[in-house]
C-alpha cells in the first residue's frame, strides 16, 4: 500500500482545484493508494524487448480518397452576415 496521508490528499485535491467532503477522504485516500500500487506494479514489470506501439490492434488504416464532398455554400451563408469583406466576417473589435 502506497504511503499516502490525509495532508498528501489534501494537497493533491488543491492542486487539483477540487473540494474533497472529509466524510469521503478515507475511502478516497484508499482508492488513490490502490491506483497508485497498481502504477508500481505495472512499472515493475520488464520490458525490454518490446517494441512500442502506436495502437493495440494490428488493424490497417481505412483511408478515404482526398476530394472535395460538400457543395461551397459560403456565399449564402455570408448573405445574412452584417459585413464581409473578402469572405471573411468583420465583427466588432472586442480587445482594445
Amino acid at each position: 500500500m502506497s504511503d499516502l496521508s490525509t495532508q498528501d490528499l489534501e494537497r493533491i485535491a488543491t492542486l487539483a482545484r477540487i473540494e474533497i467532503d472529509s466524510a469521503h477522504a478515507p475511502m478516497l485516500l484508499r482508492d488513490l493508494a490502490s491506483t497508485l500500487d497498481l502504477f508500481e506494479r505495472l512499472r515493475a514489470v520488464d520490458t525490454s524487448g518490446v517494441e512500442p506501439m502506436t495502437h493495440p490492434g494490428d488493424g490497417a488504416l481505412r483511408l478515404r480518397d482526398d476530394r472535395v464532398s460538400e457543395v461551397d455554400q459560403r456565399d449564402a451563408m455570408q448573405a445574412a452576415a452584417p459585413r464581409v469583406e473578402a469572405g471573411l466576417y468583420l465583427v466588432p473589435r472586442v480587445i482594445e
